[in-house]
């Protein structure tokens, strides 16, 4: 059966956002913007080393300077499966609570996973209305609202934003009295950019240049609190027309008939295994 380039638009519009909302944001991530998704979740995770509580904390566990590609994969292979599974699945559940499990080890702020949920709400509508082959609907950001806030309430986060406002209000004034200089957060975002040059197509440039890549896209807020340089207009530009060209180009394309998810992309590479047994230590019943 032949499937029109709106295919998945259309279906998302058929649903109900403040009931299906779990079904759009699954849409929204492996069918309609696996790619922008992908991308731009590891830039709003990366944001948050810039606030020295955190990226201190993650300089202090060692997580992100000595085990950055497993700190990595774990994080995105685990809301992954939440997001596949459902809140209420046995995988679900698990994921949930090796999710849990991980963050309640350390001593980290209400406020902190505030922020940090903020990020994972806000950054990607951002990405993806620069980016993207499409904008976001209301529906949609509305969905992206819903999931994060009932992922927040599993993970016992409390006085959780209720609209996309209030989510982007809390990263401003967040990002604004919180960002700062920290040489253990340094050391993460270091080590996180040393990550990406590796990441395939990254990988088949000099990493100096994957690097100023990375460094192109982020705001001049984001790389004062790392110290770094900013980059040039020209550097800026090229990036801007580079991925909004490959937005037009996407656009062109049919729309996806399978999932496309974190999982099998590859740049993944701790569980050569199985994400199930390794990280989970259940047997695999996703879809």
């Amino acid at each position: 059966m032949k499937m029109s380039r709106g295919y998945w638009t259309d279906k998302i519009a058929s649903l109900d956002a403040e009931v299906s909302y779990c079904e759009i944001y699954r849409i929204l991530f492996a069918f309609e913007f696996p790619w922008d998704m992908n991308q731009s979740l590891s830039f709003a995770l990366y944001r948050t080393y810039a606030v020295p509580s955190i990226g201190g904390l993650l300089a202090r566990t060692g997580e992100l300077t000595d085990r950055t590609q497993k700190r990595y994969d774990d994080t995105a292979l685990l809301l992954e499966r939440v997001l596949r599974s459902g809140f209420d699945s046995g995988d679900g559940r698990t994921a949930l609570r090796r999710i849990n499990q991980m963050h309640h080890a350390f001593d980290i702020s209400n406020d902190d996973f505030r922020y940090v949920l903020s990020t994972f709400v806000v950054v990607p509508r951002r990405w993806i209305d620069r980016f993207g082959w499409r904008q976001l609907s209301e529906a949609e950001v509305r969905a992206s609202v819903l999931y994060y806030r009932d992922l927040g309430h599993h993970m016992g986060i409390r006085d959780i934003p209720d609209s996309y406002l209030g989510f982007e209000e809390l990263l401003e004034s967040y990002e604004a009295d919180h960002f700062g200089r920290d040489e253990g957060a340094l050391s993460v975002s270091e080590a996180t950019l040393r990550l990406m040059t590796t990441f395939p197509p990254n990988h088949l440039l000099p990493a100096s240049v994957s690097r100023r890549m990375a460094l192109a896209l982020m705001d001049d807020r984001l790389l004062d609190a790392f110290g770094y340089p900013h980059p040039t207009a020209l550097e800026r530009r090229l990036m801007e027309t580079g991925l909004r060209l490959r937005g037009r180009v996407v656009g062109l394309l049919p729309p996806r008939r399978t999932a496309r998810w974190v999982e099998g992309m590859s740049h993944v590479r701790s569980y050569p295994t199985g994400v199930a047994t390794e990280l989970l230590g259940v047997e695999a019943g996703v879809d």
